[in-house]
């Protein structure tokens, strides 16, 4: 496998996918703990607005979720890996220098830079997903913009900054690391 150390056609120990995956997993798990988390410590609701009922936040989760995803695919799918043991074409042209096609030493690794870039795509996508849960559940444009106002300038809104900066930073990290599986000294076969 792979991921084991062994060797095989992966750049690294994750490959993106299951890197996006684990990633959005723990955005997810991160935004609604630390949102939680954030309204029992200042004892509000994340939309105090009444009558929106949950919509308005589901939504904005759903969307900062596809945001994220979509982000941090776009930051670590440059990356480029190979799953297939295929050699390109004769015919082929070589790949320009940094797309990432192959997983020999000109496979580029994805920037850290991405995570910021997630982040400010999830944030948004955030505000943006409650603003349209609140038109949709009947709340006028003055309301929905109050409440994503009060998200975007309070602890609400940096807990849903956090969780998708720390998560992108990690999905790429799973990536961009050459680190392999702990082994036990007694495991090395050279050292025999």
């Amino acid at each position: 496998m792979a991921g084991d150390g062994s060797e095989g056609p992966s750049q690294g120990p994750v490959r993106p996918p299951v890197a996006l995956a684990f990633a959005t997993m723990g955005f997810v798990a991160l935004l609604i703990f630390g949102l939680g988390m954030t309204s029992l410590a200042t004892s509000q609701d994340v939309i105090a607005t009444p009558g929106l009922g949950q919509v308005p936040g589901v939504a904005g989760v759903v969307c900062a979720t596809l945001a994220f995803a979509g982000g941090l695919w776009a930051a670590i799918a440059r990356a480029g890996y190979r799953t297939d043991a295929a050699a390109p074409a004769r015919d082929a042209a070589p790949a320009p220098a940094g797309t990432g096609t192959g997983t020999g030493a000109g496979a580029q690794h994805p920037s850290y830079w991405g995570a910021a870039w997630t982040t400010a795509a999830t944030f948004l996508a955030y505000l943006g997903g409650v603003w349209f849960g609140a038109v949709f559940t009947g709340a006028d444009l003055g309301v929905a913009t109050a409440v994503v106002g009060r998200l975007a300038t309070t602890w609400f809104g940096l807990v849903v900054a956090a969780a998708a900066f720390v998560s992108a930073w990690s999905g790429i990290a799973l990536v961009r690391t050459h680190a392999r599986r702990p082994r036990w000294p007694w495991e090395d076969e050279f050292d025999e």
